[in-house]
């Protein structure tokens, strides 16, 4: 599940970094953050002591785990863009979009070694749903949970980061596509964004998360991974 994790995020972060570059914007490329090198997008609180700190805090207040994190976020100057405020758009959705293409490629290939290895295929589905996964027998079962694993990370952090919410991708996004007046009284919160997330993702107000997010969670994981 680590590797399912460094693997999202790093991809994320580096289309972020890769789109801006083909737009205009060269900042990433010199700041050394096109790189697959998880160690240059880790964060050192987002990454490390901001989700050790909540799980902590979490365990001890509700006896329940709740983390959050964030990568580094990749530097880009809007101003370079081409276009800035359209292709603000295309900057944020990138990160997303990797994200549901690493899903669907982790699924196709659960799909293929179901068909190559038919057998082993079915015991893994058997295990997961009776929750008796055992990962130290062939190769096969940590393989294929390693590729569930990333279908349901990628697919998760895609919707996540579609947060209307500035510093989030899908802030950026409505940000991009608002007239100008509206555009900068929205992507004014920003400095709020962090913890308007982590509030929304923790206390899940008005149930907004189980009529939003995880509907399409499920729908996405049924259209990808069927029964």
């Amino acid at each position: 599940m680590l590797i399912s994790i460094i693997i999202a995020v790093v991809f994320h972060e580096v289309a972020h970094g890769y789109t801006a570059l083909r737009l205009g914007d060269r900042t990433a490329k010199l700041m050394g953050r096109l790189t697959l090198n998880p160690i240059a997008h880790v964060h050192w609180f987002g990454t490390i002591v901001m989700p050790a700190l909540l799980y902590s805090v979490s365990m001890a207040a509700f006896g329940q785990p709740f983390v959050f994190a964030f990568a580094k976020p990749v530097p880009v100057d809007f101003r370079n863009l081409r276009d800035p405020k359209k292709d603000m758009i295309w900057v944020a959705a990138a990160g997303p979009a990797t994200n549901i293409v690493l899903a669907v490629i982790s699924a196709m290939s659960m799909r293929v070694l179901g068909f190559v290895a038919p057998d082993e295929y079915l015991l893994f589905k058997f295990q997961i749903n009776s929750n008796t996964l055992d990962l130290t027998g062939s190769l096969m079962s940590p393989l294929l949970f390693f590729l569930l694993a990333s279908v349901y990370i990628n697919i998760v952090l895609a919707l996540i980061n579609l947060i209307p919410v500035p510093p989030a991708d899908g802030g950026r996004i409505v940000t991009g596509l608002l007239p100008d007046e509206e555009a900068v009284k929205f992507a004014s919160i920003e400095k709020y964004g962090l913890l308007i997330l982590i509030f929304i993702l923790f206390y899940n107000p008005l149930n907004i998360i189980n009529w939003t997010i995880r509907p399409l969670i499920n729908v996405i994981l049924y259209l990808l991974l069927g029964d």
